[in-house]
């Protein structure tokens, strides 16, 4: 049988905490994968370690991606993973640039469902705001980021593409689900007219 994951990759505010809690609402099975996370700020959805700590995970090669943004170490543990296939669980995980989807997907080898989910950059700035963000400058630029990251690509890296302002979560959740379970589509390519 196979065992399937999710990862979900898109900018600050378009939905990805929001769509992973909605996938657990409609199906049990689904389970966000805490990532590790060495710094400070945000402490929700992460495990926070010590440096020495993910030195040691490094040293015996237990991490999958590791990705250095905000000031922080941010790291997926393959153990994670694992234990959450072995419970029967389709891990969803959350990535913030494609080098680092496309190291998870060679270093975990499940049967991926990717999903970009994308809002126009003023929809970022206003939900940044609304949410009560102290940077939203940095999420605004963390959005031009994952737009030049999105264009500079010309391979077709996504299963589904779903624009998280013209479409609500229980949606978003629903189509993902029927991706993962009649099999993800082929991966499309990045539409070359994000705003």
């Amino acid at each position: 049988m196979t065992s399937h994951g999710v990862i979900l990759y898109g900018p600050p505010t378009s939905g990805k905490d929001t769509v992973t809690a909605e996938l657990a609402r409609q199906d049990t099975r689904y389970a966000p994968l805490p990532k590790l996370k060495v710094g400070t700020g945000r402490t929700t959805g992460y495990r926070h370690i010590s440096p020495a700590d993910l030195d040691k995970l490094r040293a015996i090669g237990r991490l999958a991606v590791e990705t250095h943004r905000y000031g922080n170490v941010y790291a997926v543990d393959r153990d994670d993973v694992a234990a959450l296939v072995e419970a029967d669980r389709i891990p969803v995980v959350h990535m913030g640039n494609l080098a680092d989807l496309q190291r998870l997907r060679a270093a975990v080898p499940l049967d991926w469902t990717a999903v970009l989910l994308w809002i126009p950059r003023a929809v970022c700035a206003d939900r940044s705001k609304h949410r009560g963000d102290v940077d939203t400058p940095i999420r605004l630029q963390a959005w031009d980021e994952t737009r030049s990251d999105l264009h500079a690509t010309a391979e077709p890296v996504f299963n589904l593409v779903i624009h998280t302002d013209q479409t609500d979560p229980a949606q978003t959740a629903h189509r993902i689900i029927t991706t993962v379970t009649t099999g993800p589509r082929p991966p499309v390519t990045v539409p070359p007219d994000l705003d």
